[in-house]
């Protein structure tokens, strides 16, 4: 079966096409400035790529164009739509509803829709591509993979914030957590690679990048993460603060004279390494200007690191011990500077990184030196892959 996997921000849109029996990836791309002016970039395998401006004036626009490139006489990678046998639509937020990936049907897109207040920067595009893609493909079955769903298994104690337990009886405000289809395939992956069962492995997945989150993965199962009742808690990030005392948000709105949403799209937007640093939330501007002496970067960078490294220590306590570290995502399987820095907090644990192996960039790899106690690893993510093999588990039932 070829699966499209749709992954819809505000304003992009990115795209894989993937044969589920082969697992390879025909074809991938990313649509960005929608609703703006519209860029398409089109990789199909073994082709040329494809750049070219297009008017992309919404969503249902962008996903028409994409179904055109793969079926273009020249571009394509087939030459039909019916022979895309399913979709699977990544959907950030599934609240208490969804624990698992589910069919789309009209009742649980529904229910998706109640999920929009806990991301409203994300779901509501979720839902356009969902729309979008019903529109010009009515017929083809559809498959919701959630964020969220991978870290239901954590316990009351982990998810649970200390508020009026009204809040939770309420409006569910509790630790949901995300980037779970990254955190499941690669705490999966590194004991594939070890020659393991997950069953029998502790590990704590450090997915790095613009956005980061760390996982306590218990024997296959979330047990804990950084990120909470949204995106913005945990690890300092690119643009996001990430856990600050609540009651800074009162102090810095009367000293600025900012509203709530002011000082949340500060939060949000202008905080992080970016804002430490004054520099870029790119963490590749960021070790450029700490190598060239630029002390905010330095600062930043090592604020960064100590906060992941006081994660992993907090879930190694969580879990009673831990035997794998694994790095993932943009920062985490390419920045080997940044995974040094985070390293010198591992020593405790018995692990060292060991610098020869550490060079390395996107490929799986033992990091750490052979008489560490615990292994540091670099796996790279694949959440586009585990989103087709989730869709086809779903309409195999």
């Amino acid at each position: 079966m070829k699966v499209l996997v749709i992954n819809c921000g505000s304003s992009s849109l990115k795209y894989q096409l993937i044969n589920s029996e082969t697992e390879e990836v025909l074809a991938k791309g990313l649509c960005e400035r929608i609703g703006i002016d519209g860029r398409l970039t089109h990789k199909p395998e073994g082709k040329e790529t494809v750049e070219m401006e297009h008017p992309m004036p919404n969503h249902t626009e962008a996903v028409s164009l994409v179904l055109a490139q793969l079926t273009d006489e020249k571009n394509g990678v087939i030459t039909s739509l019916d022979e895309i046998g399913a979709v699977g639509h990544r959907v950030v937020h599934g609240g208490e509803k969804f624990a698992s990936s589910t069919l789309l049907t009209d009742e649980v897109i529904a229910k998706i829709e109640e999920c929009n207040d806990l991301a409203p920067l994300h779901n509501p595009a979720n839902l356009i591509g969902i729309n979008a893609c019903k529109e010009l493909m009515p017929n083809t079955p559809m498959v919701g993979v959630f964020d969220t769903a991978f870290h239901q298994t954590m316990p009351e104690e982990a998810y649970l914030y200390g508020l009026p337990y009204e809040y939770y009886e309420k409006y569910g405000v509790r630790r949901y957590g995300f980037h779970g289809t990254s955190h499941s395939y690669v705490s999966k992956k590194a004991a594939e690679v070890l020659g393991k069962n997950p069953e029998d492995l502790r590990v704590i997945v450090c997915h790095l990048g613009n956005g980061s989150s760390i996982c306590a993965v218990n024997r296959g199962k979330s047990v804990d993460t950084s990120m909470g009742l949204t995106p913005l808690e945990g690890v300092p990030m690119g643009t996001r603060s990430g856990s600050i005392d609540p009651a800074i948000v009162d102090f810095i709105a009367e000293k600025e004279n900012l509203s709530l949403s002011e000082v949340m799209n500060v939060l949000n937007k202008k905080s992080g390494v970016q804002g430490l640093s004054q520099l870029s939330s790119d963490f590749r501007d960021l070790t450029d200007g700490s190598n060239n002496g630029n002390e905010l970067a330095t600062k930043a960078l090592k604020v960064f690191a100590y906060n992941v490294g006081k994660y992993i220590g907090a879930y190694t306590a969580a879990m009673g011990g831990v035997d794998v570290v694994a790095f993932t995502a943009g920062v985490g399987e390419n920045a080997s500077q940044v995974r040094e820095m985070i390293g010198t907090y591992l020593e405790f644990l018995g692990t060292k990184i060991d610098p020869e192996k550490n060079q390395v960039r996107g490929r799986e790899a033992v990091i750490s030196t052979d008489d560490s106690k615990v292994l540091a690893m670099v796996i790279p993510t694949n959440e586009e892959l585990v989103i087709a093999r989730d869709t086809v588990e779903i309409l195999s039932k």
